[in-house]
């Protein structure tokens, strides 16, 4: 049972590991007093087995919440569900994927899944999470969990929890995801460039020759206007600022914005040009020489398919 917060649910897995472990110690100490007894070694050696050399695995509160992160993006690619154990869907080109396995929380129509600094798109990947979290635990208890994974992210001073969150989703998951998956992903970083003007998820497994298509219709192109029409506004609200401080805000943002736009307009390019040409996946030519056919539009290309294949 997840019970009603996720840290009391943490607290109950550490106890499980710490139990785990002593009981392995136990054993182990138990086979060893066998063997010394059986080489007549009794005496001479130690059958005392200290808990630091046991690799079992021990409850991590950073590293536990960002498999839990880890989780939910793969329930929204729909590779997991929350109504149904293991694996769910990991065929290809998104053939025999079941929408109706997915009731508790639905998986993402596209499998696209945005991840930007700001809330451009009210289905990206931390809106998602949001929703997640109040599917998975008790809904009247989102705020008290949100803040549990901020805290355990990092949060910054002041900083909200789900901005703590977006920070860490759209600065280091993606590194995260590389290191657990030992650089072979399974989601895949499309990005705009070192602005950041737009990334999002794409899951390996319902990656077709339309996505990237769907991805330039529905979320490129569309981005490109609201920047257009904040950067507008923005205009204006310089031109009223009442103090220096506040002025001097809006205009970076602004500044920041200018420079999203052009990286974005540059990006929608190349994502036409690779569009048109209808990429399949043959998923048995292996993560790295898939990942090498679009380009630079893929984040951590060279950490990907730089490497020999494991």
């Amino acid at each position: 049972m997840r019970g009603q917060f996720i840290s009391a649910a943490f607290e109950a897995w550490g106890r499980k590991c710490k139990l785990n472990v002593s009981e392995l110690c136990a054993i182990e100490q138990e086979n060893n007093n066998e063997f010394l007894k059986l080489f007549g070694l009794n005496g001479e050696l130690s059958p005392v087995v200290n808990e630091d050399q046991i690799t079992l695995t021990r409850a991590d509160q950073a590293r536990d919440i960002q498999n839990l992160i880890s989780y939910a993006i793969g329930c929204m690619m729909g590779r997991y569900s929350l109504d149904k154990p293991g694996l769910v869907y990991a065929h290809s080109r998104n053939e025999g994927f079941d929408a109706s396995q997915y009731q508790t929380f639905p998986a993402d129509a596209d499998g696209i899944i945005p991840i930007t600094e700001l809330a451009w798109f009210p289905d990206d990947a931390t809106e998602r999470f949001v929703e997640f979290i109040g599917k998975a635990w008790p809904a009247e208890h989102l705020e008290e969990n949100l803040k549990f994974i901020a805290d355990s992210l990092g949060a910054n001073r002041d900083e909200h929890p789900r901005d703590t969150i977006r920070r860490y989703l759209s600065q280091n998951f993606y590194k995260d995801h590389l290191q657990t998956y030992k650089r072979r992903p399974i989601y895949w970083l499309f990005s705009s460039g070192k602005q950041k003007a737009f990334q999002c998820l794409v899951y390996l497994h319902r990656y077709h020759e339309g996505t990237l298509a769907r991805m330039r219709t529905e979320y490129v192109i569309p981005l490109q206007g609201k920047l257009s029409q904040r950067i507008e506004q923005l205009a204006g609200d310089i031109t009223a600022a009442t103090s220096t401080s506040h002025r001097r805000k809006l205009e970076k943002e602004r500044e920041t914005l200018v420079k999203q736009r052009t990286e974005l307009a540059a990006f929608d390019e190349k994502l036409r040009h690779y569009a048109d040409q209808r990429i399949a996946l043959d998923l048995d030519d292996g993560v790295k020489v898939n990942y090498g056919k679009f380009g630079d539009l893929l984040a951590e290309v060279k950490a990907v398919t730089g490497g020999t294949e494991e």
